[in-house]
């Protein structure tokens, strides 16, 4: 568990941003989301400027904008139900483009597309500058329950031995001249899901009882060091109080 493990998601990098104590990061991105969820829907120009602070946190930690572009295909079930919201919304109706079209429906789909891209878009940069197991250290460190955040490290540190037991139970089953077509094949890739399921699960035994003979008693040893000076929280915390600030103007000028 101590090895480092790197991911798709995770763009190494020497800038303040990756510098950041995870923890410190952790809680700058959350309380980022709160300003944000709080912020009315109607203060269009405070959106922007949220859109702002986040291209200058990604100018700092040198993030390409086409890692995030791409990244941000997660959304795509968010937009197209935000799409949709206005074509069945209900009250009064405008005409765009020749669509006839809910009012409300349109101020709901504006909410749901501003604030999801503005989440998004921070947890990516957070991904692209803290490494998944220092997201978790760092979570630790924050005090989240200590079984939900082991079992997110071993999910995190098993996830490619498990896509690997995949791939080569695959490779058997085509050497084998097998080549899933249609619902008739169902049965053979079910009880290749079930061996699966076995071996993953025995396997689990088998490190749960190798964790055990090294003196395992609940919690995982801390060995790097998370501490975090006042400054390193301060350059943390500037993105949600600054959006928060955005957000006490917008309530003023309201």
């Amino acid at each position: 568990m101590g090895a480092g493990h790197h991911h798709r998601l995770h763009l190494p990098g020497d800038s303040v941003v990756h510098r950041l104590p995870p923890q410190c990061k952790l809680l700058a991105v959350l309380a980022f989301a709160v300003v944000v969820v709080a912020t009315p829907r109607e203060s269009l120009w405070a959106f922007g400027v949220y859109a702002v602070l986040l291209a200058a946190v990604a100018r700092t930690a040198r993030v390409p904008a086409g890692h995030i572009v791409r990244r941000m295909a997660i959304e795509v079930p968010f937009v197209l139900f935000a799409f949709l919201i206005p074509i069945i919304g209900l009250g009064e109706r405008t005409t765009v483009l020749g669509l006839s079209l809910s009012v409300p429906g349109l101020w709901a789909a504006w909410n749901i597309l501003a604030k999801a891209t503005l989440g998004v878009v921070a947890s990516i940069l957070l991904a692209a500058t803290t490494e998944p197991r220092a997201v978790l250290l760092g979570a630790q460190r924050l005090r989240l329950p200590a079984l939900l955040v082991q079992i997110a490290m071993f999910m995190l540190r098993y996830l490619d031995v498990i896509m690997d037991e995949m791939r080569r139970m695959k490779v058997a089953r085509e050497s084998r001249g097998f080549e899933a077509r249609d619902l008739r094949h169902v049965p053979v890739v079910a009880r290749s899901a079930g061996a699966l399921f076995i071996r993953s699960y025995e396997r689990g035994e088998r490190v749960h009882l190798a964790m055990l003979s090294r003196g395992y008693t609940g919690r995982m040893p801390v060995t790097a060091d998370l501490s975090a000076s006042a400054g390193q929280w301060a350059a943390a915390l500037a993105l949600p109080l600054s959006a928060l600030a955005v957000l006490g103007v917008s309530a003023l000028g309201s």
